[in-house]
């Protein structure tokens, strides 16, 4: 893999633009499906409202956000109401995060977070636009990228460190469950997946889990029955192949 920009012209004034137009560029050039590791990705047509580029394969579709900095807790994203019909839809596409350096121009950390992983609850409304501004009252929204588990950022290369593209399908079958279930049900997995890794271990008790009961309940304030929501999200782990049930009310974090 190439990590180098090979745009030798800048074609804008603006760093931005410029990096928008390199990185896209490069994702055509070097980059294969995670979903189902064909070796490239299409693009759209300019301007597609819903995604940039997909796969001819198994037809997978990818918005690339792109940073020269780290990404933080929040990636800025269009419309709150598209986004929110989208989810309904299950037409929101595969988000690919890609962190480049202009310095060295090129491409330093690449993750995927599968569509799957997105919830109403991860998405926040932001506040309308001013009545001064050209699109006044127009409502967007931050996707919390940082309530999503560790294993729905997929790796790809990390300081141009390249997972290899098996490890890469392999990690996106494992959270091909989440498809089956609900939005609601999805949000429950996947809150209760990072209290488990919270607590930082390999192997954790029922009774370790139930310390996030009140912070489960300030994210589900409609659920009054948490504990119970709690051992059934473990069993959805355990038939998902992500936690192992060793008995007594003791569990093991597999992966």
């Amino acid at each position: 893999m190439d990590f180098e920009f090979q745009e030798n012209q800048r074609a804008f004034k603006s760093n931005a633009q410029n990096a928008r137009v390199w990185t896209e560029q490069w994702v055509l050039r070097e980059m294969y499906c995670p979903a189902c590791g064909n070796h490239h990705l299409e693009n759209y047509p300019n301007n597609r409202p819903v995604a940039d580029f997909f796969c001819g394969n198994c037809d997978e579709q990818f918005e690339l956000k792109s940073t020269k900095s780290k990404f933080g807790k929040k990636i800025t994203d269009g419309a709150y109401e598209t986004m929110i019909a989208r989810l309904h839809s299950s037409q929101v596409p595969n988000l690919m995060l890609l962190r480049y350096d202009m310095e060295r121009s090129g491409v330093e950390d690449i993750s995927v977070v599968p569509q799957q992983f997105f919830t109403p609850d991860l998405i926040e409304k932001r506040k309308p636009l001013a009545a001064t501004a050209r699109r006044a009252g127009w409502v967007g929204c931050n996707i919390l990228i940082h309530r999503i588990p560790k294993i729905g950022r997929i790796e790809l290369v990390k300081a141009r460190q390249v997972a290899s593209v098996k490890s890469v399908v392999e990690q996106w079958e494992r959270t091909k469950f989440l498809k089956s279930k609900s939005l609601e049900s999805r949000g429950w997995v996947m809150d209760v997946l990072n209290c488990v890794q919270e607590l930082g271990m390999s192997e954790f008790s029922l009774a370790d889990v139930y310390q996030f009961e009140n912070f489960l309940s300030e994210l589900h304030p409609a659920n009054n029955n948490v504990r119970p929501k709690i051992r059934q999200q473990l069993q959805v782990l355990r038939d998902a192949g992500l936690v192992s049930f060793l008995g007594k009310g003791q569990y093991k974090l597999l992966g």
